[in-house]
């Protein structure tokens, strides 16, 4: 009989295994069916466009696998015969293409205007011909980027300084009437129509009702963090908060979610009946700042004791640790934040600022730096430079120039 409280660490243990981390990587080159399976796994990865060391949505594979070729996962993701698709779930984010319908509820909210999507509704309702002929155009066409289109007025402030032809693609992507169809090398969203792009099985699939989609929602995510309160549930798929009570209550009702209490845990939380308890970990790993283990900060905190915040928009004289840090996944502890860069002109990958964590212990620095290595190797860099910065500084530098 399961128990109905977990300590500290068994709660940890348990949300690592549920994130990929109490496997070992496989020691054979990585296939597409591992990716696929990973992203399944975690039920969405977070894209974000900021390339200072590599973009965070290559990194969770990283991550767990290790080094696999960076255009499986956009031949995955951007491909004509697709496993996934792409849209706004914790934020700009890749999901199995099986999840599609679980959304439709977030795209209706963003067509009628509901909460958060206001300005979305306004804009179409405003410039409802406009809207149209950017569908019709994109019909006639084909796939376009914004850029492309060629329509509309310049940027003037608005939206992040966008266009009315950025405006009106990413709303239609938000409502679902527009999916993306590829990325350029800039990064730039392609859009289409999905009766072009998606299957005909998943346009077809039945519309789930919105109470149906939340509790299904609310079970993929219990089911990659295998222990978690409500709002952990709530912030993996950026659920909203009317509801959630009810529909947790449901899951516990069915069996689906066991109530459970953590030690140390402030609220009480939610437990996947068949998560894997692990009684140990041996992981080693560098995590990007959006990875699922740790992007939602409060989480963080509790599970690692860690205080972690990315500092990309903080002033250089007040960051802690630095401008990009990643943090060392070792064990079942964050022993170390280390601020990376990746000077590809050079083929460096620089370590701008090492620290140790709390739980650090001699074996950090040999362990991190073979993490530093492997990941030069995936992103195509020749050597690994460590800055004269951090407390964990000297004791890296001396283990990377001793295995030069």
């Amino acid at each position: 009989m399961l128990k109905d409280n977990l300590t500290a660490g068994e709660a940890r243990r348990i949300a690592l295994a549920a994130q990929g981390f109490a496997t070992p990587r496989p020691q054979t080159p990585i296939n597409k069916r591992q990716l696929v399976k990973l992203i399944d796994r975690l039920g969405v990865v977070q894209i974000d466009s900021v390339n200072v060391v590599c973009r965070a949505h290559y990194m969770p594979a990283f991550s767990r696998l290790g080094a696999y070729p960076r255009e499986m996962l956009e031949e995955i993701a951007w491909s004509k015969r697709r496993p996934v698709f792409e849209y706004w779930a914790h934020e700009a984010s890749l999901l199995p293409l099986a999840s599609q319908p679980l959304f439709r509820w977030r795209m209706q909210d963003a067509h009628d205007g509901v909460g958060v999507w206001k300005g979305v509704a306004r804009f179409r309702r405003e410039r409802a011909e406009f809207i149209e002929k950017v569908l019709a155009t994109l019909a006639m066409r084909g796939p376009l980027s914004a850029s492309e289109l060629g329509m509309g007025q310049k940027g003037e402030g608005g939206w992040w300084g966008w266009s009315e032809a950025k405006r009106a693609v990413e709303g239609l992507f938000w409502t679902g009437e527009l999916t993306t169809v590829t990325r350029k090398a800039t990064f730039e969203r392609v859009y289409g129509l999905p009766e072009k792009v998606l299957p005909p099985a998943i346009l077809e699939a039945p519309t789930p009702s919105r109470q149906d989609a939340h509790r299904a929602l609310y079970l993929m995510a219990a089911r990659a963090m295998g222990v978690a309160t409500a709002r952990d549930l709530r912030d993996y798929f950026r659920m909203p908060v009317e509801g959630a009570k009810a529909r947790l209550a449901e899951l516990v009702e069915d069996g689906s979610l066991i109530p459970v209490t953590v030690k140390g845990w402030p609220e009480p939380a939610y437990l996947d009946p068949a998560a894997h308890r692990p009684r140990r970990l041996d992981a080693a790993a560098l995590l990007s700042p959006f990875d699922n283990l740790i992007w939602f900060r409060d989480r963080t905190e509790r599970m690692f004791g860690v205080r972690y915040r990315i500092e990309i928009y903080t002033p250089a004289h007040k960051r802690n640790h630095g401008y990009y840090v990643l943090p060392f996944l070792e064990g079942d502890a964050l022993t170390a934040l280390v601020d990376l860069k990746s000077d590809r002109k050079a083929a460096v990958l620089v370590v701008q600022a090492s620290h140790a964590g709390p739980r650090a212990t001699l074996a950090t620095p040999v362990r991190l730096a073979a993490e530093l290595k492997l990941m030069a190797r995936w992103l195509g860099l020749e050597h690994v430079r460590i800055e004269e910065k951090g407390d964990l500084a000297q004791a890296l530098s001396k283990v990377i120039l001793a295995q030069a």
